[in-house]
């Protein structure tokens, strides 16, 4: 009998709080997988806990909050880690080669006082250890995949525009071709027609280098485009987990029935709905939300 390969990643039971509050629970016991090749969608509202989940499979949670149980485990090089038990260093020789990660806000990533050819060349040249001209040549390869002349390489951040610095982002994350890349909303602050530019991209790219991704958003219309899995986190929790048509067809919990409520239609002709809270006990109910 064949046993099933391990998958790209697998969160089992991560617990994050914070340091001064120990009894407070941000994300509580949340455990899902990722293949290699696919991508999996983690959706929720802001405060949901996404964002804490995907920082601690980078290691980069801030110094004000603590993992206080799981394991993160790292398919990779034909052996499994647990990177929650790996040293600084050796995070760092992960991140960026193995692990590149995609954040929300260009702007803020991205350092203003340095050319964006030499930020996407610091991964090349401290993982791969790429110099002069064979540097030079894979930089240019790189903002040609994504989309940007290689002119541009000697341009600064605020010389480009919104949707420019995102695909620099994108190529500085997947400069090393990793096995995992991990995506925080990437495209809120693009408008339509950037968006769908973007997340295109993404896709090609997972398939050509065959990937596993981990897409974190708050909109359905994104895991329509995007998503193979599907993980909906409530207030730190996993409330429902499957395939993008069981969620996006036949959600279960009344939390997603709820998100999926909100979706505005193609023709713009179905009324906006806030999130219906009815199903939550009455002390439960989020603060200065009517249910």
């Amino acid at each position: 009998m064949t046993q099933n390969p391990s998958p790209l990643l697998e969160l089992q039971n991560i617990s994050i709080v914070p340091k001064k509050a120990a009894d407070r629970l941000l994300v509580n016991n949340v455990s899902f997988s990722i293949e290699a090749g696919k991508t999996t969608c983690v959706v929720g509202e802001s405060g949901s806990g996404k964002s804490l989940t995907a920082l601690s499979v980078m290691g980069l949670l801030s110094k004000q909050l603590q993992l206080i149980s799981g394991k993160v485990l790292f398919n990779h090089a034909g052996q499994v880690q647990d990177l929650t038990t790996l040293d600084a260093e050796s995070l760092r020789k992960i991140r960026g080669h193995k692990i590149g990660m995609i954040f929300q806000e260009p702007m803020t990533s991205l350092n203003p006082v340095l050319t964006v050819g030499y930020q996407i060349g610091e991964s090349l040249t401290t993982h791969l250890g790429l110099k002069g001209e064979r540097l030079k040549t894979k930089i240019a390869s790189l903002l040609e995949m994504v989309g940007i002349p290689p002119s541009r390489a000697n341009s600064y951040p605020d010389e480009l525009s919104g949707g420019q610095r995102q695909r620099v982002m994108i190529a500085m994350s997947i400069a090393c071709e990793p096995l995992l890349l991990i995506a925080d909303e990437p495209t809120t602050a693009l408008d339509v027609t950037v968006q769908a530019q973007i997340l295109k991209l993404l896709d090609e790219l997972k398939t050509r280098m065959n990937m596993g991704m981990l897409f974190i958003t708050h909109d359905f219309g994104v895991v329509a485009d995007i998503a193979d899995n599907v993980v909906v986190m409530f207030r730190g929790e996993i409330v429902e987990s499957g395939t993008k048509t069981q969620v996006l067809n036949n959600p279960q919990h009344p939390y997603t029935q709820a998100l999926l409520a909100c979706v505005p239609d193609a023709e713009g002709k179905k009324p906006l709905k806030p999130i219906d809270y009815a199903w939550l006990p009455e002390n439960q109910t989020p603060a200065g939300v009517i249910a």
